[in-house]
């Protein structure tokens, strides 16, 4: 089931088309990756479903129906442009954002001191946002997106800000919040956080959708039949075995250990390359190269700023 659906989203500025029929299924209880370059037009979308602006054309369901307006409050945003008040404190804070999600002031004070203590921030309670570096207001920000437990949380570049072991907290508890049923859009540039968390993806380019569905069925259909193989043997013999089934791409020396990396026919399985290469070597690694998520956006966009087919090989 789609906890949320975005149809054929279109939005225009003057002499700007921002989105051009963008079409994003989330489905429930899942990660789901908003992914573009700068200027793709991911912001607007999000705008969009926050209820800040409307789109041109297109509609928006939530839970199988229709979004209203009253759906926002299903919601926790945490924007690129963080929005808390400097000047006031912390805690108070912290405190009046989750009264506006309509939480009763005893029930937001009982999660509110969980979460600080399960983020170690209780120090700063009665300090002034501004006192608190990016990374420290980044903490406070989560917490609030997050308290009022929401059916949709959207995070737009979580992690700006933060070191890699706050990083790593913060993927941690997108995990878990995962794991106890929330769904989640995730918009970022990191496509090695894409890797870890996201379950589906779409990728806007140039205000449209050019690639969308799950990321293991995303990066299966990118990958090109490239294997690396380390093995124990005569290297001239092994490359004798493969000449005419595959084609070599680089070869290498770790201590004892050789390794080449091969193109390998289609009709080639990896039992058959193995096959070849037992009799005359030991082999210790046999490895199929799956493209990266990083390497397929770059392949993907590239292809479509040069307007030329997108091969899958």
């Amino acid at each position: 089931m789609y906890l949320f659906t975005a149809s054929n989203i279109v939005k225009r500025y003057t002499n700007h088309l921002a989105l051009d029929r963008v079409t994003m299924n989330v489905p429930e209880g899942t990660i789901y990756g908003l992914l573009g370059p700068n200027g793709a037009g991911k912001t607007t979308l999000l705008r969009i479903i926050n209820q800040i602006t409307a789109p041109d054309e297109g509609e928006l369901f939530f839970t199988g129906r229709r979004f209203k307006p009253r759906d926002v409050t299903s919601i926790g945003y945490l924007p690129e442009e963080r929005g808390l008040y400097k000047k006031m404190k912390v805690g108070e804070q912290a405190l009046y954002l989750a009264q506006l999600k309509g939480m009763s002031k005893s029930e937001a004070m009982s999660k509110l001191r969980y979460w600080f203590t399960k983020f170690e921030i209780q120090a700063w309670w009665d300090k002034k946002v501004e006192e608190l570096s990016k990374g420290m207001q980044q903490k406070v920000q989560f917490v609030t997106t997050i308290l009022h437990q929401p059916k949709l949380l959207i995070f737009d570049e979580p992690f700006s800000g933060f070191d890699p072991i706050n990083s790593n907290l913060l993927k941690n508890e997108i995990l878990e919040l995962r794991k106890n049923g929330s769904t989640i859009i995730f918009s970022t540039h990191d496509m090695g956080s894409v890797e870890e968390l996201c379950d589906n993806i779409t990728l806007i380019n140039k205000s449209r959708t050019i690639l969308e569905g799950a990321v293991h069925d995303i990066k299966m259909s990118y990958k090109s039949n490239m294997f690396e193989i380390g093995f124990h043997g005569d290297p001239e013999a092994v490359l004798n075995k493969l000449n005419g089934n595959c084609q070599v791409v680089d070869q290498h020396v770790e201590r004892t250990n050789h390794f080449v990396k091969i193109k390998a026919e289609k009709n080639l399985s990896g039992n058959d390359m193995l096959n070849l290469i037992l009799p005359v070597a030991s082999v210790t690694s046999f490895n199929e190269i799956i493209p990266t998520m990083n390497e397929i956006f770059i392949r993907v966009v590239e292809a479509q700023n040069q307007q030329i087919p997108v091969n899958h090989e």
